[in-house]
């Protein structure tokens, strides 16, 4: 075990952000923390790495094991170039070789005992120098800048020059050159296109140490970890496996947890049920009964409804109007900026319903070709055409087209008027704002309420050709959750760019990639685009013809199994419709009796208390008898009642 954090509780003022967080990293271990934006997953990382103390509790790092963590803002020198920024990583390295060379020169003039400890001072030097791999730290620098979308030629560019993702991407090759214990990264796929986050992936799949990644790419998770570690209402629990088995057994535990909680309301409803009765009866034993089963049914430990985040997420919204199937039409489209092509001769066709997933590297010319398409950027050459009935709306990932000054509420009213307040509320509900939430200034937003407000006004319009530009950029999970829900079953046709291949992977049906200044066309989901891009020898050899040949036998033992299963599921629950009727009939009758005797006994009570029958002892002892055995058939017939009560009910 290399970290060991143990219950760690954090607040701010009156706001607790974490409570009793516990967990362990062990070494060489891949884990993810996740939560919703505002979890406190950055300040957990903050406590880890002693920049912020904890309330409560410990952090306890293995001795002598170092930690990196990639921070949003770096300390990065301006005057190097980002080769020098990166080597200076190596100082200790390069200080060390540059000894080596100093000892070499020295060898030639010395003799004797100093010449022998000289010789072994540089046969340790060179034993460390190689055991760090520093014969290799050009070609480790080298690999590592082109593998995060550095060119060669931009390694002399100043770093002064550059722009903030770039110079993230400089101080994470630091990061990852420096080769800590525990390597800790903060959104590490941010301003890193795909070919950069694959090269990642691999990068941290082989790492010789413990990485702790606090990222929103589910995809990228899913890849590399082996324990997810979730912050949710302030506790943390841990769970085996990458993000899909996470979110997997999530959904299990949740799923078993409220089956535990309807299963617990509907045997407190049946303990009342039977409590009510029993009073009802009026007898003194039954009396006692029924308080008996209440002292009990207080002493149950209530469990408690699991608040569901995206409970109220259920978006169904449909193009006012329908367009005809040819949506979109492109022929020639050429773009280039001075010098730099960034496509040419593009041509493509879309159908109505039809999800694409625009697709390539940084500066490739993804968002311009959106542009042109939404008529903001003119092409050099070609043309588009847009199919009948076919409206435009444009989803951009700054979200200038929400007003500041405005509340969530009035941004949508004022931009639908004919919409009453019922809808505006239902349709904002939809999309995760509720109560007072729909008050809340635009400019108070985070970044994934905003894009839910951009989103909402989007699909209310009467565009049924969507354009999105990176959409799920800076969106927790559940807001990537809710834009996957909707993209996926918007009746209209969508187009976007997005590096989320998770997302991509949800709602895609046809993939193109811009490689070479040209769109390739897959169809199918990000998964079957790197099966297809990847195995396209061995799917050409193989026919189609075969595997439906095949599938024949197949389907008609299923339906031969599932008609079989059918039958036997009719037997037994017409077994079970039997059993029911006949306790069903035995609860009437014993109820039956048990009202006779009871009223047999009102009558035997009346009897004694004549005049006639209490001065007359053999009458009375008659009488006396036959209630006696009436109560005793009532006590059997009281414990049969709530046998049978139970049985019924279960």
């Amino acid at each position: 075990m290399i970290l060991q954090v143990s219950n760690i509780t954090k607040s701010f003022g009156t706001d607790v952000i974490l409570s009793d967080v516990s967990f362990h990293i062990e070494a060489n271990q891949k884990a993810a923390i996740v939560g919703i934006n505002g979890a406190g997953k950055s300040t957990l990382l903050k406590i880890i790495t002693g920049e912020l103390k904890a309330d409560k509790g410990t952090v306890s790092i293995q001795k002598d094991a170092t930690l990196g963590i990639l921070k949003q803002t770096q300390g990065l020198t301006d005057t190097n170039t980002i080769y020098e920024e990166v080597l200076s990583v190596k100082a200790d390295l390069l200080a060390l070789e540059e000894n080596i060379r100093r000892t070499e020169h020295m060898l030639k003039t010395l003799s004797g005992d100093e010449l022998e400890q000289a010789l072994n001072r540089y046969s340790r030097m060179n034993q460390e120098f190689e055991n760090a791999n520093g014969y290799a730290i050009k070609s480790e620098i080298t690999g590592c800048l082109k593998g995060l979308g550095f060119t060669e030629d931009e390694f002399g560019k100043s770093v002064s020059t550059l722009s903030g993702g770039q110079k993230t991407r400089v101080a994470l090759a630091k990061l990852l050159l420096s080769k800590p214990d525990i390597l800790m990264l903060d959104e590490p796929t941010n301003h890193l296109d795909m070919d950069a986050i694959r090269w990642l992936e691999g990068f941290l799949s082989a790492y010789k140490g413990a990485v702790i990644l606090v990222a929103h790419d589910r995809y990228f998770l899913d890849r590399i970890v082996s324990k997810v570690i979730e912050i949710e209402n302030t506790h943390a629990h841990s769970y085996d496996g990458n993000y899909t088995v996470f979110a997997e057994k999530k959904k299990q535990l949740r799923d078993a947890y409220i089956k535990q909680y309807l299963n617990q309301q509907r045997e407190i409803k049946h303990q009342e049920a039977v409590i009510e009765k029993l009073k009802s009866f009026n007898r003194e034993k039954s009396i006692k009964r029924a308080e008996s089963r209440e002292k009990q049914l207080a002493k149950i430990e209530r469990l408690e409804l699991p608040k569901e985040v995206n409970a109220e997420m259920d978006i169904r919204l449909e193009p006012n109007i329908t367009s005809g199937n040819d949506v979109l039409t492109v022929k020639g489209l050429a773009k280039s900026f001075g010098d730099l092509t960034l496509f040419t001769d593009t041509s493509f066709e879309i159908k109505r319903g039809d999800k694409v997933a625009i697709i390539g590297a940084n500066g490739t010319g993804k968002t311009t070709l959106l542009k042109i398409l939404n008529g903001i950027t003119s092409p050099d050459a070609g043309s588009f055409k847009l199919g009948a009935k076919v409206y435009t709306g444009y989803y951009d990932q700054e979200h200038h087209v929400l007003d500041p000054d405005k509340t969530v509420f009035e941004e949508i009213q004022d931009t639908y008027p004919d919409m009453d307040n019922t809808k505006v509320r239902n349709v904002l509900a939809a999309f995760l704002f509720t109560g007072d939430d729909v008050f809340k200034l635009i400019k108070d937003l985070s970044g994934g309420e905003k894009g839910r407000v951009s989103l909402a006004k989007l699909m209310l319009s009467d565009a049924n050709l969507l354009y999105l530009d990176e959409p799920t950029n800076h969106l927790d999970i559940i807001s990537k959750e809710i834009l996957e829900q909707a993209v996926s079953s918007y009746k209209g046709t969508v187009i976007y760019v997005s590096h989320d291949r998770y997302f991509i992977n949800k709602t895609a049906t046809r993939i193109m990639e811009l490689k070479d200044k040209h769109f390739i066309t897959f169809d199918g989901t990000y998964d079957y685009y790197l099966e297809k891009r990847d195995m396209l020898i061995s799917l050409a050899e193989n026919g189609s013809g075969k595997n439906n040949a095949s599938s024949a036998p197949e389907t008609k033992a299923t339906a031969s199994s599932e008609a079989a299963g059918s039958r036997e599921s009719w037997e037994n629950a017409k077994k079970q419709q039997a059993l029911q009727r006949k306790l069903e009939n035995e609860f009437k009758k014993t109820e039956e009796e048990i009202n006779s005797l009871e009223q047999r006994n009102s009558e035997l009570d009346e009897l004694m208390q004549l005049p006639e029958n209490a001065t007359v002892p053999s009458k009375l002892l008659e009488l006396s008898a036959e209630h006696e055995k009436n109560a005793e058939r009532l006590e059997i017939l009281m414990k049969q009642w709530e046998e049978l009560y139970e049985r019924i009910n279960q």
